[in-house]
């Protein structure tokens, strides 16, 4: 079988909000905290700021346990929150 990499194709703001709607709040909630910690662990890189990261970790792997009971494919990984 042939596959083939589709570009990535902006979603306009309504389909994201249709889209949205139709995932449960619990879940929506989860996303939206792991992108936010995604991107506080990308702030947190000095030794200073290394209990912080570690908090950031935590929330992280929490949000990410409730996505990946919902929908496997929107884990989010540190430093990849796009």
């Amino acid at each position: 079988m042939i596959t083939t990499d589709l570009p990535a194709v902006p979603i306009p703001d309504a389909v994201a909000v249709l889209i949205g709607r139709q995932m449960p709040e619990h879940v929506a909630r989860a996303e939206r905290e792991a992108v936010n910690q995604a991107f506080n662990i990308g702030l947190c890189r000095k030794p200073e700021y290394a209990e912080t990261r570690e908090w950031a970790l935590a929330d992280l792997a929490r949000a990410n346990k409730t996505l990946a009971a919902y929908n496997p494919g929107l884990v989010v990984r540190a430093g990849g929150a796009r």
